[in-house]
């Protein structure tokens, strides 16, 4: 299977494309990430997930936070083009549309929609497939998710985690 074809990525780029969830973004490429490449802060898939945050910090209007990391996602990104993890998608383009992204944030500029142009006819398919079946969120909710979700199960995985050490 192609990486991009990989449920997980495809659920990046539905989340992306679709109701720019780059929290989701960032939570389902980061289970990719750790199954196939863990610790390995220069695989493309980083790059991907420092694009999701960084956009999350613009539309926070977190300028500082955003610049950062959409910096460290350009330069993983563009030392990335050649990837089996970018064949699918217009690589060029985004890199051009991730400077202007860029510029925007240190004009500190109202956040703006941010689409992955995908090349592949299939993949686009596969995508726009799965962009019709999601729920409409809440624009609130999309900008301060990290605050507002339901964390009950990820505090119950660190109380059992701390346990088991004692």
């Amino acid at each position: 299977m192609h990486p991009m074809y990989h449920p997980l990525f495809v659920q990046f780029l539905t989340y992306f494309n679709g109701n720019q969830d780059y929290f989701e973004c960032h939570e389902v490429l980061e289970e990719y990430w750790k199954e196939i490449a863990p610790r390995d802060k220069t695989h493309p898939l980083t790059g991907w997930i420092q694009l999701a945050t960084g956009l999350y910090h613009w539309r926070r209007e977190n300028f500082s936070g955003a610049k950062t990391i959409l910096k460290k996602a350009y330069i993983t990104l563009e030392q990335s083009v050649n990837s089996s993890f970018m064949e699918e998608v217009d690589g060029i383009a985004i890199l051009h549309s991730m400077q202007q992204v860029q510029h925007a944030v240190e004009k500190k500029e109202p956040f703006q929609k941010f689409i992955l142009p995908i090349t592949s006819e299939t993949l686009e398919k596969q995508v726009l497939t799965s962009i019709a079946l999601l729920k409409e969120t809440d624009a609130h909710y999309l900008q301060h998710k990290h605050m507002l979700r339901d964390r009950s199960d990820i505090l119950l995985a660190r109380d059992e985690k701390r346990r088991s050490r004692h």
